[in-house]
């Protein structure tokens, strides 16, 4: 029998609070991006979203945003990894910011991108408050 595991990836705004686990047993990773350098507070990415390429570039160049991600990444794939053995069915992984327009949406789409690539999960993309969802089967 093959396993599976299915990932949830959720961004999303504080303000309109945590996404709820629907797996049913709580578990899984809330990371905080706000602590990284915000390109919504300049005018000319004001109007873009994390999926913009100008707003990729601008993070990708961030040192910041490069250790951040990688720490991410090694916790993630730890899990990732473990739940594969473990047989587990579900795993949810949330990143957060002011908005959840910019930082936390290309944090979500990089780290579902190095997912996908490395582990054979069914991985649900969701950006919460743009309002869009994605399987990335």
């Amino acid at each position: 029998m093959e396993k599976f595991l299915k990932v949830r990836i959720v961004s999303f705004a504080y303000k309109c609070g945590v996404p709820q686990d629907d797996n049913g047993n709580g578990g899984g990773f809330v990371f905080d991006c706000r602590l990284l350098p915000n390109p919504g507070r300049l005018p000319k990415y004001a109007e873009l979203t994390g999926k913009d390429a100008a707003v990729i570039h601008f993070l990708q160049n961030e040192t910041d945003v490069k250790a951040f991600v990688k720490n991410v990444k090694s916790i993630v794939f730890q899990a990732v990894e473990t739940y594969l053995e473990r047989d587990f069915k579900g795993l949810l992984i949330c990143f957060g910011c002011t908005g959840g327009q910019h930082r936390s949406v290309f944090v979500s789409e990089t780290i579902a991108k190095e997912i996908k690539k490395n582990y054979p999960v069914e991985l649900h993309l969701e950006h919460r408050e743009l309002s869009e969802k994605t399987v990335m089967a």
